[in-house]
């Protein structure tokens, strides 16, 4: 492995600057642990490697920040705080089951949520429930700072819109509405320490009836180059009258609204077909949450 310098910055600006002075022979390392493999593996060689580590306040968990129940997700937030968030677990379920099935406990200590999402892997966990979520981020770089929704945020596998210098800070999550629940599911050949085959997450909120629902979001990674959301399947949803069969019809639009293809490790057909299955089952699993709210 080529040797290179590691910097650490103490500020958002001074890792900006350094990332300016640098230029193209620096990259920015949070957790590590996907860079690391790229550069034992040669695929990247960078002179320079600026730690993003030891910036303050970019490892935090606020909820109900300014009184609006928005949460704020720093982005060097690794994924085992998540895990670990009684708040996180409470509020955003759908996030907890994601995290949790990441690698090892060992890789989920260093790992950020951040890194995940720059990553931008098809097979990104932690992308699919944030998605599902409506998530935006916040990114500061060289010439200011600005905020997208996270879906957005992706343009093709391992292509995300950061220019140059840029980072991502925040992930920022809304509240949600009362009688809401959200599930997410990876799939895959074991249940940890591997890819997943898909990932499918599924949020759902009701009528003060328990009935109708008033809210729909289906999010899918690995059917398509990147992270996607149902949108016909979740238009279906919106103001029916829940039930096994209405998220088995949801299923098959979403089925057929995924841009699934081949691969080594999956058939484009077996993976519709999961999709078909797996977006019945997590809805159901949306309900069973919301009934276990009381």
């Amino acid at each position: 492995m080529r040797r290179f310098s590691y910097v650490i910055p103490k500020s958002l600006d001074e890792a900006i600057s350094l990332m300016e002075s640098y230029g193209e022979k620096a990259r920015y390392v949070a957790g590590g642990t996907d860079l690391l493999v790229k550069l034992k593996e040669g695929k990247i060689r960078p002179e320079y490697l600026v730690s993003l580590k030891h910036i303050p306040s970019m490892d935090r968990i606020e909820l109900n920040q300014g009184g609006n129940g928005h949460c704020i997700l720093g982005a060097l937030v690794t994924h085992r705080m998540i895990e670990t968030s009684r708040a996180i677990r409470w509020s955003y379920p759908i996030l907890h089951d994601a995290v949790s099935n990441i690698g090892s406990v060992q890789i989920r200590n260093v790992a950020t949520i951040g890194g995940n999402l720059v990553n931008a892997v098809p097979s990104a966990d932690g992308a699919i429930p944030l998605v599902t979520l409506d998530a935006r981020v916040k990114i500061q770089g060289p010439k200011g700072s600005r905020e997208m929704e996270l879906l957005h945020f992706f343009v093709g596998p391992g292509q995300t819109v950061l220019d140059r210098g840029e980072i991502l800070t925040e992930i920022l999550l809304p509240p949600q509405p009362p009688r809401t629940g959200s599930a997410y599911i990876k799939f895959g050949r074991r249940e940890a320490m591997e890819l997943p085959l898909l990932g499918v997450g599924v949020l759902l909120s009701l009528d003060e009836q328990m009935r109708h629902c008033t809210k729909a979001r289906i999010g899918l990674g690995v059917a398509a180059p990147t992270p996607m959301r149902a949108w016909q399947a979740e238009a279906f949803l919106e103001g029916k009258e829940l039930s096994e069969a209405v998220l088995e019809e949801a299923g098959k639009i979403a089925a057929e609204e995924s841009r699934v293809r081949d691969s080594v490790r999956g058939a484009a057909w077996y993976r519709r077909e999961m999709v078909r299955v797996l977006v019945k089952r997590m809805g159901m699993r949306c309900l069973e949450r919301i009934k276990a709210l009381g």
